[in-house]
């Protein structure tokens, strides 16, 4: 997955994802402004319409859907972005830790060499 993820914001992908995000964000906006325009109208006549509540219902779950799709999106991007610094993090140290090994390796060579040589 996190392959996927590194090939998708390679090239034009982050354009892309950005474009989208862009369209379903101004789309999410216009429906809650829709949302808001029933219930104004609503609370202007006092009585509900059956076909205004049943619009609304779907005006609902339609941003609900883009919403939480927004959301996500952000998390697994964000969660992506960790998960890179975490794998990049363990293969530095795991560098460290062989040239830490093998100058500690030489280092007990060199001691142990001049304690043979005080032996002689």
């Amino acid at each position: 997955m996190v392959k996927v993820l590194n090939l998708l914001k390679r090239g034009r992908g982050p354009l892309i994802t950005k474009t989208v995000a862009t369209t379903v964000f101004v789309v999410f906006g216009s429906t809650i402004y829709t949302i808001l325009k029933i219930h104004k109208r609503s609370m202007d006549s006092g009585s509900v319409n059956p076909t205004e509540e049943v619009l609304m219902a779907h005006h609902l779950l339609e941003a609900s859907l883009m919403g939480f799709s927004l959301f996500f999106g952000l998390i697994i991007d964000r969660q992506h972005y960790y998960v890179k610094e975490i794998t990049s993090l363990r293969k530095n140290i795991e560098k460290v830790k062989k040239v830490n090994h093998s100058h500690e390796s030489s280092k007990r060579r060199e001691i142990e060499e001049i304690e043979m040589k005080k032996i002689n």
